[in-house]
């Protein structure tokens, strides 16, 4: 009912509708402040597709005192994907966090910013010593188990993401199809693709069956950064699966602030 209302308020013309930037906005914030972590996770994290946007800045620094590690890693690796250099304070103060995925989004997220604080993290992670802020001796000891390194640096985006606000699970998952990765691949592939039929596919692929595929059009459409194609997005607000939900949200905001943007 929710896409319904939103299609009809949202016509193929009007690519500054406010009805589906509104809901997407209100949906992050429920989704911020969720029982459920992991789903508070997944709004926060969601984010970083509205790039150069500040309160999408303003939710994801929020994000950076909450309880949970998981919340916080999201909040660090949101913030480099927005991009803006305003955060670097606030992710310096997390390199010493107690966890260590939270220090290692937050030194990928400096790395994005082009901060220099993140090379402290990264020589500790390739000598295992300490150099300024950034690592305790307990973590230190972890960077010598190379397949916890592996594992981390995929959650915490230091390494290949595969979309959005997905993570090591949603790859696992993605992984026990044998072509899921393909198509997902393919998805990706063709966000940078200026073929308007590539902009078609990309919104066709946002009906997959497979909530990866839809996961993976959202963000590769955000990425693309066409409004026309924000269209696509709006049924996505009530897709089953939150992380699609979440991404979608995000991607509708970015879009709009393009054709604000562009409009002048």
């Amino acid at each position: 009912m929710l896409a319904y209302l939103l299609l009809a308020a949202f016509p193929v013309s009007t690519t500054l509708s406010s009805a589906p930037v509104d809901a997407a906005w209100s949906m992050l914030r429920q989704g911020s402040l969720d029982s459920s972590a992991e789903r508070r996770a997944k709004a926060i994290q969601a984010l970083g597709l509205i790039t150069r946007n500040r309160e999408a800045e303003a939710m994801a620094e929020k994000a950076l005192n909450e309880p949970t590690s998981s919340v916080r890693s999201a909040a660090a690796s949101a913030l480099g994907q927005i991009g803006l250099d305003s955060s670097a304070p606030k992710l310096r103060s997390i390199l010493n966090d107690k966890d260590i995925n939270v220090v290692l989004a937050a030194a990928n997220a400096l790395y994005l910013l082009k901060d220099p604080a993140a090379y402290n993290v990264y020589y500790s992670l390739l000598t295992g010593e300490r150099k300024g802020p950034g690592l305790i001796q307990s973590q230190l000891q972890q960077l010598r188990n190379r397949k916890e390194i592996e594992k981390m640096a995929f959650e915490t985006g230091i390494g290949f993401v595969p979309f959005g606000g997905a993570g090591l699970e949603a790859w696992r998952r993605i992984m026990q199809s044998p072509s899921m990765p393909v198509l997902v691949l393919a998805v990706q592939r063709l966000a940078s693709d200026p073929d308007p039929k590539s902009g078609d596919a990309l919104a066709g692929a946002c009906s997959n069956k497979h909530w990866q595929v839809r996961a993976a059009a959202v963000s590769a459409i955000s990425r693309r950064g066409d409004p026309a194609l924000m269209k696509a997005l709006v049924p996505l607000l009530t897709d089953p699966d939150d992380t699609v939900r979440y991404d979608t949200a995000a991607a509708i905001i970015h879009l709009a602030d393009v054709a604000r943007r562009r409009k002048g």
